[in-house]
């Protein structure tokens, strides 16, 4: 169902670290958004940067389990994998996505405790706080 611009209101704020939660209304039930998240083969249409899912493990998303994935633009793809830290069904996903030799981040993606409407739901979705890579950069040669 095609939402009208009226349906999406995009709310953004800080946290104290500095990081920002940005929260999202959609014409959707808080189930329809659970079951997006939970099927692991639909991450690169939510996740930023993420090109394309290799394998997706069949217990995901529950806690330990992974999801292959690859992120970046051709020919500068990094494959790596994505692991579900903490599951509520229903109201909150916490992952760590790796992409080494980047780094690896943790975030958070929820959606509401409560449905706005039986046909409506928030989203809200934490960036990671970025961790960098603990490998110093390979030398350059000249």
């Amino acid at each position: 169902m095609a939402q009208s611009a009226n349906d999406l209101h995009t709310r953004e704020y800080s946290l104290p670290d500095g990081r920002a939660v940005i929260s999202r209304r959609v014409n959707a039930p808080t189930g329809a958004v659970w079951s997006v998240l939970a099927d692991g083969w639909m991450y690169a249409t939510w996740v930023v940067g993420a090109s394309r899912i290799r394998s997706v493990e069949p217990e995901w998303p529950n806690p330990g389990s992974r999801l292959q994935h690859s992120f970046g633009i051709w020919p500068a793809v990094i494959d790596d994998h994505t692991e579900v830290l903490t599951a509520d069904p229903g109201r909150e996903l916490l992952l760590k996505a790796r992409g080494w030799p980047v780094g690896e981040a943790s975030g958070s993606v929820s959606p509401p405790v409560t449905p706005r409407t039986a046909a409506s739901s928030a989203l809200s979705k934490t960036p990671p706080a970025a961790r960098e890579s603990s490998s110093p950069a390979p030398p350059v040669n000249s």
